[in-house]
């Protein structure tokens, strides 16, 4: 089936998935908000960050450690992994998981018990927590294409964080929450690292931090940037953290010819922006809606089951999918690899390309 807009694919979506609720149009909307995060979260996976990665973080803001946001991922070094073979498996829990890896040493806090995976329903849970300790936090995955569950052991202060924001309605309207949401990621961003940023009367971004000795470190924010990625400054600054922002919308944010107020304060606040075009969310739905293990976890997200009169569970999400879906969807974004980055254009900084951000976030990861 063909679209031309998204404008098509989401009324396409409000008639056909989404007629039982009452407000069509807008179920259909907070629909394409989850699809930007799976593939913000599929194309992690397909980078290799698979196993450093954190879901839904709580993520104090640098120096007030009590003030917290929640951010759609967070990107943590890694300092241990184990993995369990799951193809004989009915289902496992964290619980089992940390019996098997013997995670419960002095100081460990386990975390609530949660199905990680369950063969009769098909569904995994991707970034459950099992538990954490003083200096590290414990995840599970499941690798659905290997059959395996494994734990990685994550350090506590991330190296970067991603945020997924789509807002605004059709065409050349614009819906009075779209600068609200602009500044609201705009200031998580500000306020989590360790390097901020302070503007010359100019408009020239300078980068201010306190090294290790208290005293102030001032720059081309851009420059310090680099000495940080590269390792210059790494026993300097601590709790630094990159930024890196993905938008979408419908036109709402930016033209080809002209930055909205609401994308300019955006690009001002992350260290990376990237906007994920409506051709580029096109094909990815394109590709949900043709492929029969993906559509049918997602119908079944938003129907109801006959036999209860309840809705069923969502199973495609960045967090809760079902296995058959991840398998396809992780399959595609390895294959597709040169047209899914082509999905995303860089607006900050200037000189980005998406091989620049994969090459800092590796460096930033210890590679």
């Amino acid at each position: 089936m063909s679209y031309l807009s998204i404008d098509e694919i989401q009324n396409y979506l409000a008639s056909s998935f989404f007629n039982r609720t009452n407000d069509s149009k807008k179920a259909s909307g907070r629909a394409l908000g989850t699809f930007i995060e799976i593939i913000t979260y599929y194309l992690l996976k397909s980078w290799g960050f698979h196993q450093n990665m954190s879901i839904e973080t709580q993520l104090p803001e640098y120096g007030v450690p009590s003030l917290t946001h929640n951010v759609e991922f967070t990107l943590h070094k890694s300092e241990g992994c184990a993995s369990v073979d799951i193809s004989n498996l009915s289902k496992l829990t964290t619980s089992a998981i940390i019996k098997n890896f013997s995670l419960n040493n002095a100081g460990f806090i386990k975390a609530s018990s949660k199905k990680v995976y369950c063969k009769g329903s098909s569904v995994i849970k991707n970034g459950a927590l099992l538990g954490r300790d003083d200096n590290y936090f414990y995840v599970s995955y499941v690798d659905t294409m290997r059959k395996i569950c494994f734990y990685s052991k994550l350090v506590n202060q991330p190296f970067a964080m991603v945020e997924c924001k789509r807002v605004g309605k059709e065409g050349d309207s614009k819906g009075p929450q779209t600068i609200e949401k602009a500044k609201q990621g705009a200031y998580v961003a500000r306020t989590v690292s360790a390097l901020q940023k302070v503007k010359k009367e100019t408009g020239e971004q300078l980068g201010v931090f306190f090294n290790t000795q208290g005293d102030i470190v001032c720059g081309d924010y851009y420059e310090l940037l680099d000495k940080i990625i590269n390792g210059a400054l790494s026993e300097d600054i601590k709790k630094f953290i990159l930024t890196v922002g993905v938008v979408s919308n419908h036109g709402n944010w930016f033209t080809a010819d002209n930055k909205n107020k609401e994308l300019e304060v955006l690009c001002q606040s992350y260290d990376w922006l990237l906007f994920l075009s409506d051709e580029g969310l096109t094909s990815f739905i394109r590709f949900i809606l043709q492929n029969s293990e993906c559509k049918k976890a997602f119908s079944h997200s938003y129907s109801i089951d006959d036999s209860t009169g309840k809705k069923n569970i969502n199973i495609f999400t960045k967090s809760q999918i079902s296995c058959e879906a991840d398998r396809e969807l992780t399959k595609y974004f390895n294959d597709n690899q040169a047209f899914i980055l082509s999905w995303f254009n860089v607006l900050s900084p200037c000189s980005g390309t998406m091989d620049l951000l994969k090459a800092q976030l590796n460096k930033l990861g210890g590679e």
